[in-house]
């Protein structure tokens, strides 16, 4: 059940149409998850500084049980991230910044309980 949230200084008016659903989907293929199992926030229009300089930027968090958790893994889930989102937001790599999280079953609630028991 991966996580994604995407934080942006760039106005709501200058993303895509359809970005979430299209950040959800990417997110699916790249992590080797059902898109159904995949959450996505988008949040636009941020104060944000990344690197010494408030020029438009972004940053993307990704948390996951499983898929996130090696320098290999997120090595490779980078490259593609930074593919999807300098060809959407239009930012060069020098102005994103991605984090990922491992998650364990037992740190994600679902149906009344934790993912271990489901």
């Amino acid at each position: 059940m991966p996580f994604v949230e995407l934080e942006t200084s760039l106005p709501a008016e200058r993303l895509p149409k359809g970005l979430p659903l299209k950040l959800c989907e990417t997110t699916a293929t790249i992590l080797g998850k059902p898109a159904e199992r995949v959450n996505v926030t988008v949040r636009s229009g941020m104060p944000m500084v990344l690197a010494g300089s408030a020029e438009p930027c972004a940053q993307l968090l990704v948390s996951s049980i499983g898929v996130v958790g090696s320098a290999e893994q997120n090595k490779q889930h980078s490259a593609r991230f930074f593919d999807f989102l300098t060809a959407e937001l239009g930012l060069g790599p020098e102005r994103i910044a991605i984090r990922f999280f491992p998650l364990e079953p037992w740190q994600i609630g679902k149906n009344r309980t934790v993912m271990t028991f489901l």
